[in-house]
């Protein structure tokens, strides 16, 4: 289902993504990209967990914390949808006892984070493993000073408000949230690796959260598997880089399969805030959050939960949904996921590799570090696959023979009009690539080269 563009694409970003890993010496990677509603490409890096040396596969599940609103926001379209709710409905209208500027908030605002209400509550231990994820009394009693700020007053994001929103689910349908959102959403999405909250069934396989490395000066396991009780709405789910690539390409206006209807999809996606005071531009609709990366407009959700990142996105315009999931609390995912959206634009602009060029493809090593070179349309592009985005203000080599080539664009600082040049070896084997007067060679030799030159002292 793929085109030219994103199979020569799809070659490339797995040798950066596996690069990244190891440069930043990341537990483990789990991705997955859909075009047109189907999963094209999916892959694991790393382990599991790294304590017990277990390898990371695709089917291994993810805490992917606030993708759980998406879910969630769905949800609230579908009653809305089967006429039994209004976005603008109070939330005093289905739960009694509340503050009254809590229960005069609507249902749009706490999808919308809008409604002003405490982000996580008064003791938010259960963001550090210091404390169990709140029960619906613990929630409710974090709410009875009532809302932080007036609601509509600006965007104010807030785990405890879709919690919130989870009791009024429950209200509307008379089931529980999980029970409910698994089956009117989740299993109706056809998703089948995924679940709203913890513990799973047995046999499912589990990746493990890590922490950083910069306390200990190594990482330490850090589970993962703790229910998320009355917060399972805000945080709760549990899944994998190709279920979520699934399911947020049914999002889209546009998809051809989806549980909401294109009226829905519009109005969830639509940007109802602004995120403040940031230097990144972020807009929330309902439990989504959109953006641009370059000329790309996106829309999706991250999520943070302990010892866990995770990101997706959706591209309407060329189809593309986009799901990177890390476990680790420094996990990379929001990075490369632009990173590998960066190299998606490049290939779509620029073209799979015609047949000369797609022989200049490989990775060459100098003492500075690794140099991509990658073949889009009849040129070679030069990568540095340690960057967030491995083609940014990548030099451009126009090829003059079979290894030979003029860097036609560089920076200023750079080679710019230079020559470029392949030597082989007497079995044809190209061994070295000379970028103007620069020799890079292969890992291996230039690891011999090193360990030669500067012997331990």
């Amino acid at each position: 289902m793929s085109t030219k563009w994103m199979t020569a694409a799809l070659d490339y970003i797995p040798k950066w993504l596996e690069f990244q890993m190891r440069f930043h010496e990341q537990p483990g990677c789990s991705a997955a990209l859909a075009h047109k509603g189907k999963i094209v490409w999916k892959a694991a890096y790393g382990h599991a967990n790294v304590g017990r040396g277990v390898p990371l596969t695709t089917r291994h599940r993810f805490r992917v914390a606030s993708h759980s609103k998406t879910f969630t926001a769905a949800g609230f379209m579908k009653l809305r949808e089967q006429g039994k709710l209004r976005l603008d409905d109070p939330v005093s209208q289905y739960l009694s006892g509340l503050h009254r500027t809590v229960g005069d908030a609507t249902i749009g605002q706490l999808l919308s984070h809008s409604a002003g209400i405490v982000r996580d509550g008064f003791d938010s231990g259960q963001w550090a493993d210091r404390r169990p994820f709140l029960a619906k009394d613990e929630l409710l009693a974090d709410l009875e000073g009532g809302t932080t700020l007036p609601p509509s007053s600006r965007f104010k994001y807030s785990n405890h408000g879709y919690g919130l929103a989870g009791l009024i689910l429950e209200e509307i349908t008379g089931e529980p949230y999980g029970t409910w959102i698994q089956r009117e959403i989740v299993d109706a999405a056809g998703l089948e690796e995924t679940y709203p909250d913890t513990p799973l069934p047995k046999n499912v396989p589990m990746a493990s959260g890590h922490s950083t490395k910069v306390l200990l000066g190594h990482r330490r396991i850090v589970p993962g598997a703790n229910p998320t009780n009355a917060l399972a709405p805000a945080t709760g789910f549990v899944s994998t880089a190709s279920d979520l690539a699934t399911f947020f390409s049914q999002l889209a206006p546009d998809a051809r399969r989806s549980i909401l209807s294109a009226a829905s999809r519009r109005e969830m996606v639509r940007r109802q805030w602004t995120s403040e005071h940031s230097r990144v531009e972020r807009h929330y609709g309902y439990g989504t959050i959109s953006g641009r990366m370059g000329d790309w407009s996106w829309f999706g959700h991250s999520g943070g939960f302990q010892g866990f990142i995770t990101n997706t996105a959706v591209i309407p315009s060329q189809e593309l949904t986009l799901s990177i999931l890390t476990n680790a609390a420094d996990g990379m995912s929001g990075a490369w996921l632009e990173g590998a959206a960066h190299i998606l634009r490049a290939f779509h602009e620029h073209g799979a590799p015609t047949r000369r060029a797609a022989s200049w493809d490989g990775r060459w090593w100098s003492l500075w570090g690794a140099t991509d070179l990658v073949p889009m349309g009849s040129k070679v592009y030069v990568g540095h696959p340690s960057l967030p985005n491995p083609l940014m203000d990548a030099g451009v080599i126009e090829l003059t023979g079979r290894d030979t080539g003029r860097i036609a664009l560089d920076n200023g600082f750079a080679n710019h009009g230079e020559a470029v040049r392949r030597v082989r070896n007497a079995k044809g084997t190209v061994t070295e690539f000379w970028y103007a007067g620069g020799k890079l060679v292969s890992e291996r030799r230039l690891a011999r080269e090193m360990e030669k030159r500067y012997k331990k002292r």
